[in-house]
């Protein structure tokens, strides 16, 4: 008979979880190097990733509407955050100004510097058991959520799936519509580089995948091995719908794909991106990704500084 597994001291993890509440600053006093409320910071962190309503974020922060409400009117008489009415004429969208965009990149800075330190007196096999006893922790508390409301889990398929394509090319538009301004242009690259690739979807070195959120399309991340080059896998068209985003859903995709990369022995990764899209960026990095490029591109329909990311086989 096998051996059970002690059960894990629940108040022993409690303590461990005040400890860290503490740490972090969330008792009062100054937050991420900042003068505002933990809730405030976590508001222009949400906010920056785009395409956001007042609405959107208290769900995204589990806070009452007036509670969010109160929070934005300070931000906005700040000059932090503004609000721009969306195309359909009925909510706001909101996004950071150029002094919002100052201070959220101060707090990530003061926030990997926190981190980085921490991390610092910990062997390489610690940190990763950090990372992942972290993300199981946490994933298992939003979990209680979605078991409550019976939210269906995500689940990651490879292959073609019934409608991928349109909602590839749609989540592309509507996301990057409010994001950074894309319009007719950014769609219409997108929908022929797709195009391109399923013509030769089946070649050994190419993949593709799905987030299934029930029977809809919530996400999609393709790895193509043949237009970088022999050995260099190029990732591709790695996007989920809005209501997914921060549910661990991308992490999976990623995962799936990085895990086929190494299975195929690419001895490189590389993916393309824009500056500014900082949750993707952290999560490219803690996969191994470095930045190796920057430069201003116009071919999505206006000048952004596009960023090319390589993950290198060790």
């Amino acid at each position: 008979m096998l051996e059970q597994a002690a059960p894990i001291p629940i108040d022993s993890l409690r303590t461990a979880s005040r400890q860290l509440v503490r740490q972090l600053g969330f008792m009062g006093g100054a937050f991420a190097g900042t003068n505002l409320s933990p809730s405030a910071v976590h508001a222009l962190i949400e906010i920056e990733l785009g395409g956001l309503t007042a609405r959107d974020l208290a769900m995204r922060l589990n806070l009452d509407k007036s509670s969010v409400s109160r929070m934005l009117r300070k931000l906005i008489e700040a000059g932090d955050v503004i609000g721009q009415t969306a195309d359909d004429g009925r909510v706001k969208v909101l996004s950071l100004t150029e002094s919002g965009q100052a201070r959220v990149a101060a707090i990530h800075a003061f926030a990997r510097t926190q981190v980085s330190e921490a991390l610092g007196q910990l062997e390489p096999a610690e940190q990763r058991t950090v990372l992942e006893g972290l993300t199981l922790y946490a994933g298992a508390l939003v979990g209680q959520k979605d078991a409550a409301t019976s939210a269906p889990t995500v689940e990651v398929l490879r292959g073609y799936q019934t409608g991928l394509i349109a909602r590839i090319i749609e989540m592309h538009a509507h996301y990057y519509a409010r994001a950074s301004g894309f319009g007719r242009q950014f769609e219409a690259v997108v929908a022929g580089g797709l195009a391109e690739f399923c013509a030769r979807r089946d070649s050994p070195g190419n993949a593709i995948w799905a987030a299934m959120h029930g029977h809809k399309v919530v996400g999609s991340i393709a790895i193509d091995g043949e237009d970088l080059g022999e050995g260099v896998a190029h990732l591709r068209w790695f996007i989920m719908d809005d209501g997914l985003r921060g549910s661990g859903a991308g992490r999976k995709l990623l995962r799936a794909a990085l895990d086929f990369v190494d299975a195929q022995g690419f001895a490189e990764t590389h993916l393309w991106t824009f500056s500014g899209l900082n949750a993707a960026r952290h999560l490219y990095e803690t996969e191994g990704f470095v930045l190796e490029e920057e430069r201003p591109g116009t071919q999505w329909g206006m000048e952004v500084m596009e960023q090319r990311f390589v993950r290198r086989q060790t």
